[in-house]
């Protein structure tokens, strides 16, 4: 009874907690006002990064090494689409851009069984790179 009662107060609380909007005056003859999206600012998305595949792609382009990155793409049950080396990859270079990275030398992609919470699972790695234009 007593739980019934406190349920019965807490519902009645919540109704009269309830905020009502007073309606628009009838009189307004205004037209509404219409917004436009903006932009979003570069800041909310991160900026590009090369994929280099191969050492040799930057002999010549002086680099700085920001350190190692990696991505993954999980299957967490068989039902589940099998994991994916280009959002792996995809996922690497979100990490490098993060860290003010504009290049990721990729190491090594790979498909591994066993991970635990996923069926299979692809992993890359890589290191982030800030390559100068000089």
């Amino acid at each position: 009874m007593r739980v019934l009662s406190l349920c019965l107060l807490a519902l009645a609380l919540a109704g009269c907690s309830s905020q009502r909007i007073a309606p628009s005056s009838t009189n307004n003859t205004s037209k509404p006002t219409v917004t436009t999206p903006t932009k979003t600012t570069s800041a909310a998305r991160p900026a590009p990064v090369k994929l280099y595949k191969s050492a040799e792609e930057l002999v010549g382009k002086p680099f700085r090494d920001l350190g190692e990155v990696s991505g993954e793409s999980c299957q967490t049950t068989v039902q589940d689409s099998p994991p994916n080396l280009a959002t792996a990859r995809k996922r690497m270079q979100i990490r490098a851009s993060y860290m003010k990275a504009n290049a990721v030398l990729l190491h090594d992609c790979q498909i591994v069984s066993g991970v635990a919470g996923c069926y299979q699972q692809a992993i890359c790695q890589g290191s982030a790179l800030n390559v100068s234009s000089k």
